[in-house]
């Protein structure tokens, strides 16, 4: 046990149980504001000189921020200030919890203590508080009133959905065809290989006569089925083994950036977009574009409400900034719209989330999530997980667990022969035409874990 003892202010008492949960619980918004008012330096100063420290530091130390602590020495790079944790502790003393990244992109929850006036403030002392949202230590109040770190043995993120390190498993595609009258057409996205995900694909049960397209702009295989009146509610099944890793930052060589700088039909920038965008990452505009995606991911994460109500599911940036509220796809798409609009590549994926909790069974329905590009690596994020298991919220971001499969990527997928109504919007589950009208036939998802 690392037995340092600080003497703190009472203030304390709120701060640090606050400190122990990710930063954006919003039960404890107001315990949060109530602690930080009662403070006699600005909350605002103390966030100016944490800042100027590391500025300091990073400009001394080619380009990086150097942590020693008894785990090895770090080279970090700054996300973000928890300006929710900012406190005075007594005459010219003060605490600050910092979000560092490492050259893999590992985010670490840094503790700082810091004592000077604003402006000259010296740090006495940094420790590393969580990985990736885990935490290495607690606080706990001992009988002498002071405060001590308190290791935690063990802390896993099994029971909130989350697969660290590798799975693998089986993934079952099924749907089930309407009543065709006419000849009628279908596209299924085909899940591909990549660094992060092996797959490979059994075509069980395919009614009519099929083949498989190239989508050029994302590099998607979709299965093209043609089908007659004979071929009336049958069914599709396709058969996945997939071993998956866990995701974390990583480089890409040979990506064409301007791509996804660019609008897309549900996904427009500028405008009202650039407007909160940049009042979100006001303060922040001169940082890089790590911590002003961050400000995106907060902005969304604090200001959206996961519900499946009224015109969801569709991806539609404007009606998610209108409405605030929308299932994944309006989580990630308003969030590649704001990036985009403040010049940081940002793109989407879709696919299906694998149970954590049991090892067999169905699946609700597919998931998307998103990725943005800063400091030369692609960052994942899950921004609407984020919102919905707060505890995980800097886990998800730059982060995406081993327990889903990706279907396909991008929006707007053009293929030939393609559907008559126009790119297609996003693929996950099967897109069926019939003559020039969509239909969509009636999908399930389920999976059985391996070993």
């Amino acid at each position: 046990m690392i037995k340092y003892a600080f003497r703190f202010a009472i203030i304390l008492l709120g701060m640090l149980q606050a400190c122990q949960q990710s930063g954006n619980d919003k039960s404890e918004e107001n315990d949060k504001e109530n602690i930080i008012s009662s403070g006699k330096i600005p909350i605002s100063e103390i966030e100016a000189g944490i800042k100027a420290y590391i500025d300091a530091e990073t400009s001394k130390n080619d380009g990086f921020f150097l942590v020693n602590d008894e785990r090895g020495d770090f080279k970090l790079k700054l996300v973000r200030v928890h300006t929710e944790y900012l406190s005075n502790l007594g005459p010219n003393k003060f605490f600050a919890c910092v979000d560092l990244a490492d050259e893999k992109g590992d985010v670490y929850d840094v503790d700082f203590f810091m004592e000077g006036e604003p402006g000259n403030m010296s740090v006495t002392e940094t420790s590393l508080h969580k990985l990736n949202g885990r935490p290495y230590y607690t606080w706990k109040q001992v009988v002498d009133k002071t405060w001590r770190r308190v290791p935690v043995e063990k802390s896993t993120n099994d029971l909130m959905g989350i697969v660290e390190g590798e799975d693998a498993f089986e993934f079952y595609y099924q749907a089930k065809l309407p009543k065709i009258t006419t000849s009628a057409k279908v596209w299924i996205p085909l899940a591909q290989s990549d660094d992060y995900q092996k797959v490979s694909y059994t075509l069980e049960k395919l009614p009519g006569k099929h083949r498989v397209l190239d989508e050029k702009e994302y590099g998607n295989k979709i299965l093209l089925l043609e089908l007659s009146p004979q071929d009336s509610e049958h069914e599709i099944s396709i058969v996945y083994e997939v071993t998956r890793k866990e995701k974390g930052p990583y480089e890409e060589k040979g990506t064409d950036m301007q791509k996804y700088l660019e609008p897309n039909l549900l996904m427009p920038i500028g405008g009202r977009f650039s407007e909160i965008a940049n009042e979100a990452i006001k303060g922040k505009e001169n940082d890089n574009k790590l911590v002003q995606a961050r400000a995106l991911y907060d902005y969304i994460i604090d200001n959206m409400r996961y519900m499946k109500f009224g015109e969801y599911g569709t991806g539609n940036s404007v009606l998610a900034c209108d409405s605030k509220t929308g299932n994944c796809t309006e989580f990630h798409s308003f969030f590649i719209s704001l990036a985009r609009s403040i010049d940081i590549p940002a793109r989407f994926s879709i696919g299906a989330s694998i149970p954590s909790e049991r090892n067999e069974g169905g699946i609700d329905g597919y998931h998307c999530w998103a990725e943005f590009y800063a400091e030369g690596k692609w960052w994942p994020v899950d921004i609407s997980e984020g919102n919905k298991y707060t505890a995980l919220a800097t886990y998800y971001f730059g982060r995406h667990p081993a327990n889903r499969i990706e279907l396909s990527q991008g929006r707007d997928l053009r293929v030939e022969p393609g559907p008559s109504t126009g790119p297609i919007n996003f693929l996950a589950y099967p897109l069926m035409e019939v003559e020039g009208e969509a239909a969509y036939p009636l999908t399930t998802f389920s999976f059985q874990r391996k070993n």
